[in-house]
């Protein structure tokens, strides 16, 4: 690259600015005709995917990067599917832009409302997983944003080949290629360039892990939309359906170890621990699952369990790692979720109503659950078709953040020569 990284990314800025006006304007069916070209071209590029995807693999193996990113950044046959599956159903959800809603006469006698409106141009920074691109692209497209897309350097030619199905798609739709631009450099500097343009850049969403995250929260001149920790907890209640509670527990743990859902604590009421623990530590022995847990959790499962230290209670392991805890009822299990938890995803399994309730109130997370795993909290199991991140900031979005949550509102107001006396 012969011009500085300053300059480049001031270029995509410019663009992206100017093909966020093209896109705020554009139809839905523009805008869906050019989703499930990308969808088409996907399908029909599935060999360069997975020729890309081993070339980053083989080059992350070299160097030495952890087995749960090395998870993250495969693009597996099912990962491609549901890549496929995710742009048609951003397709067929309803377009947010343009809708107007609380329309109503003010005694002026002017007719007030508010319109959704898109954010434009969205900034997206993530590591990894490289199905991050296909999902941020289809979702701020969707909602009429451009967006500029900076994937990690360990996943460039994975994330090179998904934009190109991208263009192809946009093309499709006679779209400007400005709409969804991937960040071609992979020098660090890239990102605090993206962060820093408030006058092309309207919202930064980052995607990875904590470090990354706390850098762009302190240096960034755009707002943000994030979470920072993705520390879940199941908490197994005195009036639990051990049955459920079981699959509900083995689920939320080991059907993936990596993503932010997953949990990272269980909480067991101490009159069913003796019930519950046993059959549920002889499942994750069984899946090689380590166990650190507190003296009462050593105390049912034997010394092999590691003693927890305060720090476990903290950590959110991305491996097949489980911090255990009895305590003595809901309000212990409640006082345990809000101190240690990250306000990312939390539930409770029991059978007894009120106690469902009181979870639902009192557990101050973006997601809480009922008899049901952590591992639904994203954006395709809610039905967003897709999601840009989850949230656990309280302010615009919060949870898996979909169409909705790229989009604003703008007051419309409708007269007839009125004139204020």
């Amino acid at each position: 690259m012969t011009e500085s990284v300053s300059a480049y990314m001031t270029r995509l800025g410019q663009a992206a600015r100017a093909a966020s006006r093209v896109a705020a304007r554009a139809s839905t069916a523009q805008k869906n005709r050019a989703l499930l070209a990308a969808a088409a071209a996907l399908d029909a590029r599935r060999a360069e995917l997975t020729a890309a995807n081993e070339q980053d693999l083989a080059a992350a193996r070299d160097n030495g990067l952890e087995p749960a990113m090395l998870d993250r950044l495969a693009l597996t046959p099912q990962r491609i599917d549901d890549m496929i599956e995710g742009l048609r159903q951003v397709a067929t959800l309803p377009d947010p832009i343009g809708e107007i809603r609380d329309m109503r006469y003010v005694p002026s006698g002017i007719q007030l409302g508010k319109m959704r409106v898109p954010l434009g141009v969205i900034g997206i920074i993530y590591e990894s997983r490289p199905n991050v691109t296909i999902d941020a692209a289809s979702l701020c497209l969707k909602s009429g944003n451009a967006t500029i897309l900076r994937g990690g350097s360990e996943a460039i030619h994975s994330n090179q080949a998904i934009a190109a199905c991208i263009q192809a798609g946009l093309a499709e739709a006679e779209l400007p290629a400005e709409l969804v631009q991937v960040v071609e450099t992979t020098d660090r500097a890239a990102v605090g360039a993206l962060i820093t343009m408030p006058e092309y850049v309207d919202v930064i969403v980052p995607r990875g892990g904590k470090s990354l995250i706390e850098r762009i929260s302190r240096d960034a001149r755009v707002p943000v939309i994030k979470h920072l920790d993705g520390i879940c907890h199941v908490y197994i209640d005195r009036a639990a359906d051990l049955d459920k509670a079981i699959r509900i527990a083995d689920n939320a743990k080991t059907q993936r170890y990596a993503p932010c859902n997953t949990m990272e604590t269980l909480l067991v009421h101490a009159a069913i621990a003796e019930r519950v623990l046993p059959p549920l530590a002889a499942l994750y022995r069984d899946k090689q699952v380590e166990l650190r847990g507190c003296e009462r959790t050593r105390a049912l499962l034997g010394t092999d369990v590691l003693l927890a230290s305060e720090e476990d209670w903290r950590t959110e392991y991305n491996a097949p790692i489980l911090s255990i805890r009895v305590v003595d009822g809901l309000d212990a299990a409640i006082e345990h979720i809000n101190a240690y938890g990250s306000q990312h995803t939390d539930a409770i399994v029991t059978e007894n109503f009120s106690d469902a309730r009181r979870f639902l109130t009192e557990v101050d997370s973006a997601s809480v659950m009922v008899n049901a795993s952590t591992r639904f909290a994203d954006g395709f199991e809610y039905g967003l078709g897709a999601e840009i991140g989850i949230s656990t900031d309280k302010l615009h979005a919060r949870g898996p953040v979909g169409l909705e949550g790229l989009t604003s509102e703008k007051y419309v107001v409708f007269g007839d020569g009125h004139v204020r006396s």
